[in-house]
């Protein structure tokens, strides 16, 4: 803590510098700590009122030292903005004193600290744009450093392997370099705060059902190729300093004791200098944790309380080298930070300036999937029409993560839930969009309809839903609003018995519309009494609607829009698809301005631009029905201790799997895959943009190539275009180990035009990036290979081949 130390760091020129003499600090602390100092620092503290904050009764940080100037550290859930964090009410540890082993609120109270709940992490990635992600990353950090947070558990990099996986919203979808992108953008605006940004949940923990004990089976290309990549990308660009491990175990291993991938993969092979925190209660050892490279336990001692580490001490089993080695690590990126320059001082959280920022975000996020007329709606309307199902939150609540109908956002108990000063409904949304745009006369009617499609409410009076019908007939606009809430906990689907344990599901149902649990985070067994799945019939309600014969002018397709808030997408119902169907607006969880975000996009006040970082396939055509039990929920062992999931689909997930016709149905048909809805990378727009035939030359740098292009807003609105690249290797890629999918997505660039403008476009391919982006991974040989062969190159507005054009190839 000298003076001149911190000086010396201050002025590090570049990055390794200033980690340089962090290192050093560390080093001067740690050996000035006796072995109890030492022992206490590894884990988490019990939950506690805070010495530096007293009003803050927390359970997720580490105890300071004030002897040896070793502040709180203190961490935060994520990723969609400051979740629950250290600081619930003081009052709770009175409650709680009676009683100390019920320290559950300590975690989940809704009274935490509020901030500003963001948009989902899926719709930042909808966004295709990296500037996106770190105004995402610097609200965060922000309204960290006001309640004096030191830790962000986020981002999550984890992929949408399965459609219905319970967290899907917190990540950025199903493709590694699109999730590597964002990734690295919000780690950088993050720590560019002086703060830490944690990866998770590594590895492979694409599966919330049986999550703590669930056996992955994973072959190390396709862990090198798809689920490490992203995690690979933001560590070597974005210098991520923490990585959170998972509770799942991975080819054997649990994923906190796993030494392949802590030390191996991590520190060997990726040059990692950061520290590994445990995901909370995911450690399931003591000795071999800290052997295979894990650092710090939370949320509080268990395996590593000091009487286990100790007694591994006095048995050999441990050195003191281990101890300090986890120490000298997690110390010297606090140090990086400034973590131990700076006092614990809360300060108010500028709650309007973070809502306008997510307003901002989430209305860059938002995807139009088609438009058969009925968007931007006429400004001049006078009657709306706002429907949803009275069973589910969407047209009635600001929608996030676990949003519980009838009850508070924050109130769902997941890692990602955020607790607001305020949040937006549909209704006044929309309500207050249309005054802004000068027309105060429109009227904005709210029914809710029940899950029979036979009783409703209209603005809260009792109707029939002949009576909803009528309504929606006579209506100037009619807005229907569905959607898949999930949460923490559990995965979108139904399972056999009451019992709960999963080990037989229905995974397509819960990428429906229909599909709903009461309690998000909860596994829902068909014999539950209290969180059986049920069916909301939305689809059949979208139906009834759009045959209803309209009385206003417009056919009911011209003048209807679906609106969808999404954990990650929906199989749809052909009848949906096409122009018989209603626009459709994809705007994911849109947090706590929901209803401003919405009212934005559907009056034209903000022009839809986000592209689709998932696939929507249609219902019955989908990856969920051709999974085997084996892909998910897993298989049990003959004693049912251990339950195995098998990623036996290998590199093909996403739209890789449509594009390799893995089910024999997927057959493209001019330029159209048959199976696919809406396509990864799909989303159109209000105003209309050319896209100039591509051009591919040799780059600058030897060994590296461009594609270029030159996009033009030939409509009548501000707009942006996402331009595409993506890369076919040869066929000699096959020979080195699984067969590869058609292309991989190797690059993209939104471009924001004003109309009648036009930009040069100019996306790099240098072989040596972090995506590896011409390379496969060789079990045999251990390392990334260029394959030999032609490789081809194409430019595009998705993934569709429709939307593709061959920029050109070269060969290696």
């Amino acid at each position: 803590m000298a003076g001149a130390i911190v000086a010396e760091q201050a002025a590090g020129a570049t990055d390794a510098a200033k980690e340089s003499v962090s290192a050093r600090r560390a080093q001067l602390l740690v050996a000035a700590m006796t072995l109890p100092q030492k022992l206490q620092q590894l884990t988490g503290s019990k939950p506690e009122l805070l010495p530096e904050l007293p009003q803050c009764f927390g359970g997720r940080h580490i105890s300071g030292i004030a002897a040896l100037a070793i502040p709180t550290f203190r961490i935060t859930n994520g990723p969609v903005g400051v979740g629950q964090n250290d600081c619930v009410a003081a009052n709770i540890a009175e409650k709680l004193a009676a009683n100390p082993m019920a320290m559950a609120p300590a975690y989940t109270d809704p009274s935490s600290a509020k901030a500003t709940a963001l948009p989902s992490a899926i719709a930042v990635a909808a966004s295709f744009d990296p500037k996106v992600a770190a105004a995402y990353g610097g609200v965060i950090a922000t309204e960290m450093n006001h309640l004096a947070l030191h830790v962000f558990e986020a981002p999550g990099v984890n992929l949408a392997r399965l459609p219905v996986l319970g967290r899907n919203f917190e990540y950025f979808g199903e493709d590694p370099f699109l999730g590597g992108t964002m990734a690295t953008a919000e780690v950088r605006a993050v720590q560019g705060q002086g703060l830490i940004a944690m990866l998770k949940h590594f590895v492979a923990n694409e599966q919330e059902t049986n999550r703590m004990l669930i056996q992955e089976t994973v072959d190390h290309q396709t862990l090198r190729e798809l689920y490490l990549l992203p995690f690979e990308m933001a560590v070597k660009d974005g210098k991520a300093a923490a990585v959170m491990c998972a509770y799942n175990y991975v080819n054997g291993a649990s994923s906190c004791e796993n030494r392949e991938m802590l030390t191996d993969v991590l520190r060997r092979d990726w040059g990692f200098t950061g520290y590994v925190q445990s995901d909370f209660f995911a450690m399931k050892s003591t000795v071999p944790t800290l052997k295979a490279g894990l650092d710090n336990e939370m949320p509080r001692p268990q395996f590593w309380a000091p009487d286990k580490l100790s007694a591994a001490l006095d048995k050999g089993e441990l050195s003191l080298a281990d101890i300090d080695t986890a120490l000298l690590r997690r110390y010297t990126q606090m140090f990086k930070a400034g973590i131990f320059d700076r006092a614990l001082v809360q300060t108010p959280i500028d709650f309007a300036l973070g809502g306008s920022k997510a307003r901002a975000i989430g209305g860059q996020a938002a995807v139009l999937l088609q438009n058969n007329g009925a968007l931007p709606l006429r400004p001049g309307l006078k009657t709306v029409t706002l429907i949803g199902k009275a069973s589910q939150v969407y047209a009635q609540q600001a929608v996030a993560g676990g949003a519980l109908t009838g009850k508070p956002m924050g109130s769902g108990g997941g890692s990602s839930d955020v607790v607001p000063d305020y949040t937006v409904t549909p209704v006044d949304g929309l309500r207050n969009g249309l005054k802004a745009h000068g027309n105060i006369g429109a009227e904005v009617r709210l029914i809710l309809v029940d899950d029979a499609n036979e009783t409703a409410t209209i603005d809260g009076a009792p109707a029939t839903f002949a009576q909803v019908l009528a309504e929606a007939a006579r209506a100037d606009a009619v807005v229907m609003m569905a959607g898949t809430v999930s949460e923490e906990g559990a995965d979108r689907a139904s399972f056999a018995g009451p019992s709960g344990k999963a080990l037989a599901a229905s995974a397509a149902e819960g990428s429906t519309l229909d599909w709903y649990a009461a309690n998000p985070n909860r596994i829902a067994a068909s014999g539950s009494k209290d969180n059986a799945p049920q069916n909301s019939q939305t689809t059949s309600m979208i139906k009834a609607l759009l045959a209803a014969r309209s009385l206003s002018g417009q056919a009911m397709a011209a003048k209807t829009v679906l609106v969808l808030k999404d954990n990650a997408g929906v199989a749809m119902d052909p009848a949906l698809v096409g122009p018989q169907g209603p626009a459709i607006l994809e705007t994911w969880f849109p947090g706590q301005e929901d209803g401003n975000i919405v009212a934005d996009l559907l009056l034209g006040a903000v022009n839809p631009s986000g592209k689709l970082p998932v696939t929507f396939p249609f219902a019955g055509k989908g990856f969920l029905d051709a999974v085997t039990p084996a892909q998910f929920p897993g298989v049990a062992s003959a004693d049912g201790k251990v339950q195995t999931v098998t990623y036996a689909e290998r590199l093909h997930i996403g739209y890789r799997w449509y594009d390799a016709n893995v089910s024999g149905k997927c057959a493209p048909v001019a330029g159209r895959n048959p199976c696919v809805a809406f396509p990864f990378g799909h989303g159109l727009s209000y105003t209309n943009f050319f896209v100039a035939p591509p051009s591919f030359a040799a780059g600058p740098a030897s060994g590296t190539w461009r594609v270029s292009t030159r996009v033009r807003n030939t409509g009548q609105r501000s707009g942006a275009q996402v331009v595409q690249v993506y890369l076919s290797l040869p066929a000699t890629a096959n020979r080195l180990g699984a067969p590869q999918p058609p292309k991989r997505l190797i690059g993209f660039q939104r471009v924001a035009l004003s109309p009648g403008a036009a930009q040069d476009v100019s996306i790099p391919i240098d072989p040596e990036a972090s995506n590896h982006p011409l390379s496969v991974w060789s079990e045999a040989e251990g390392k990334w290979v260029v394959p030999q062969g032609m490789f081809k190159v194409w430019l595009g507005r998705s993934s569709s081949p429709r939307d593709l054009t061959l920029a050109g190839s070269f060969t290696r």
